[in-house]
C-alpha cells in the first residue's frame, strides 16, 4: 500500500498500534481522538490493505539465553537466479536467522544471527550455512551491545 493512501488518522493509528499492540479498539480510538466504531474500521482496512501484516510480542532474548548477536556477510559463488534461490530458501529455514537482506557491494546477503553462545554460533556456521550450495565467503562481526533497537517504523503524523 503506497505511502500516499494514508491519512493523518491511519498514521497516528498505526503510531498507536505501534506502540502498543495490544491496546483495545476503545484505548487506540481515545489516543487518536476518534469514535470507537469508525477506528475499528478503519483497524480492519488497515489489516486487509496490508498495511498492518501482523500482530506479534517482542521477546527479550537474554531471557530466553539468546546473548550472542552476528551479522553475517555472504558472499555466492554464483549471483544467478538459481543460487539466489537456493540461498534464500535455505536460510528461510534456519531459526537464528533473525533477518536476511539481499545487499549491493561486495557482499551478497547481510544476516543477523541469534544464539546462546560462540560454539552455537560455530555450530551454526559449520553445519548450516557453509554447507547450502554456492556460499564461498563468510564473514562475521559480533555486536557487542545494541546502542539502538526499534520495532516501530517513523511514521510521520
Amino acid at each position: 500500500m503506497p505511502n500516499q493512501h494514508l491519512d493523518l488518522m491511519d498514521r497516528r493509528i498505526l503510531i498507536e498500534l505501534q506502540a502498543n499492540g495490544r491496546a483495545t479498539n476503545h484505548e487506540i480510538s481515545e489516543r487518536v481522538g476518534l469514535s470507537p466504531s469508525p477506528c475499528l474500521r478503519r483497524i480492519k482496512a488497515l489489516e486487509k490493505q496490508g498495511a498492518i501484516q501482523r500482530y506479534v510480542a517482542l521477546v527479550d532474548p537474554e531471557v530466553l539465553g539468546l546473548s550472542v548477536s552476528a551479522f553475517v556477510r555472504v558472499r555466492l559463488s554464483g549471483q544467478d537466479d538459481r543460487h539466489l534461490a537456493e540461498f534464500e530458501n535455505a536460510v528461510a529455514e534456519f531459526p537464528e536467522v533473525m533477518e536476511c537482506y539481499l545487499m549491493s557491494g561486495e557482499a551478497d546477503y547481510q544476516l543477523r544471527v541469534l544464539v546462546s553462545s560462540l560454539g552455537n554460533f560455530e555450530d551454526f556456521l559449520r553445519h548450516k550455512l557453509t554447507r547450502i550450495s554456492g556460499v564461498s565467503q563468510v564473514t562475521s562481526s559480533f555486536a557487542l551491545r545494541p546502542i539502538v533497537y526499534r520495532t516501530a517504523l517513523p511514521i510521520a503524523s
